[in-house]
């Protein structure tokens, strides 16, 4: 059931206030079976923001960015996205999800074909772009990521941080409004970790709105709007940067930042 306090703040954030979160997250509850993971998280992230979710494992942040486009479906609570509730009945998730860019741990290429096949397969078969448009974008995207000498290269003869450079590549290419990164660095040995924090920096340079589920302390210092650290399937502690590392006010957020630094 949602509470009396998230039903007055899904009043409040119907779509028509003047400055709209891209995503809001409504007192989102998930349960696998007996065992629940989210447990009344409430998150909004505005247009061109980069958002950091921090969290011990288990915490539940990699299962909140998946609710976010209905890779999990919530057991309870709404999930805005711009001007539509996705877990409303009836809504096409589908639809939305083309506008909704995901980055895994892994990479999920198809390893028989190129990068540039690779980027180019969901433009043609979910956008419907002719096939010219489609490999003009993947290069131009390739080129983004700091792959335009291997558009013709197979996953086979990438590196972990190229392969990953070519999914981010992929997702950018449906023109999304908002891109998730799912631990995008975990599966990668650390000397190639650098290449793909590089890449998310400049797409936030650029304006790009991002919710990043990682442990990169660095990057989320340096590149984060806000900070979130979430633990036990709630959001404990969220601000700055400067707020959350430098002056943290749970002893929960203490003790993570402690072990960790």
């Amino acid at each position: 059931m949602t509470s009396a306090k998230a039903t007055e703040q899904i009043q409040q954030r119907t779509p028509g206030a003047t400055a709209k979160p891209v995503v809001r997250i409504i007192d989102l509850h998930k349960s696998f079976g007996k065992l629940e993971v989210l447990k009344g998280v409430n998150i909004e992230v505005d247009r061109g923001e980069v958002v950091v979710v921090l969290g011990p494992s288990g915490s539940g942040k990699s299962t909140m960015l998946r609710c976010i486009n209905l890779l999990e479906k919530p057991t309870s609570g709404q999930i805005w996205f711009e001007d539509t509730c996705l877990t409303a009945p009836k809504v096409d998730v589908n639809k939305v999800r083309e506008h909704i860019g995901m980055v895994f741990q892994q990479f999920n290429l198809f390893p028989h074909l190129s990068a540039k096949k690779n980027v180019m397969l969901a433009q043609t078969q979910v956008l419907k772009r002719s096939k010219a448009d489609a490999e003009r974008i993947a290069v131009e995207q390739l080129t983004r990521v700091g792959l335009a000498e291997r558009v013709d290269y197979k996953p086979s003869q990438l590196s972990g941080g190229q392969q990953q450079r070519v999914a981010i590549a992929r997702a950018l290419a449906m023109d999304p409004h908002v891109m998730l990164f799912d631990e995008a660095t975990s599966a990668l040995d650390p000397e190639l970790v650098r290449d793909v924090l590089d890449v998310m920096k400049d797409l936030a340079r650029q304006g790009t709105t991002m919710i990043v589920v990682t442990h990169e302390m660095g990057f989320a210092r340096d590149v984060a709007d806000r900070v979130i650290f979430m633990e036990g399937g709630v959001v404990v502690e969220e601000g700055t940067p400067e707020a959350v590392f430098d002056h943290p006010q749970h002893q929960r957020t203490k003790e993570f930042l402690g072990h960790i630094s």
